[in-house]
């Protein structure tokens, strides 16, 4: 989320700047111990909403970064429809966020890195592209992709490992 006093403005369009304004957005899921997607709008240059996964906080499963990014900047602009506007998020965006995506009228998404389970942007599914969508934003993926891979990628490695830990502990226990 964004106030009028955090309101951050880039001088040109510069699609890495951003991308690194939605990692940190990223870091703070993670510090939450929650999945790090990190998103933010952009309106005229300037970053109007900003966001980060709370999916497990907040227990809801549409608590996805561009669903909450999408929401502030609504809020921001006081109208759901986000003409003009660019998202930037860490993660191909799924079926939900691409229909919120269409929805909201947003003109171009910018993502990192590529999901070849969910994505519905291009990987597993490309629907901003379906002929039947009333609404084609631009689309550029693979923006610091390595590094937001990383960020991902880590996160699941730790995670694996401590279920494979708890699972350890608890045998440990059984045979006691």
């Amino acid at each position: 989320m964004i106030a009028e006093d955090k309101k951050q403005v880039c001088e040109e369009n510069n699609d890495e700047f951003f991308m690194h304004e939605a990692i940190e957005e990223a870091k703070k899921s993670l510090a939450q111990n929650e999945v790090p997607v990190g998103a933010i709008i952009v309106k005229d240059n300037t970053i109007i909403a900003r966001a980060h996964n709370l999916m497990i906080s907040d227990h809801s499963p549409t608590a996805h970064a561009e669903m909450l990014a999408i929401k502030t900047a609504g809020e921001f602009l006081k109208n759901y429809r986000l003409v003009d506007t660019t998202l930037y998020v860490t993660l191909e965006p799924c079926v939900m966020c691409v229909g919120a995506i269409i929805h909201a009228r947003i003109k171009r998404v910018v993502f990192g890195a590529s999901d070849y389970k969910t994505g519905a942007v291009n990987s597993a599914f490309n629907l901003l592209l379906d002929p039947k969508h009333n609404h084609h934003p631009e689309v550029l993926g693979g923006v610091l992709g390595e590094e937001t891979s990383k960020l991902l990628s880590d996160f699941f490695a730790k995670r694996r490992l401590e279920i494979k830990e708890e699972k350890l502990k608890k045998k440990l226990l059984e045979k006691r």
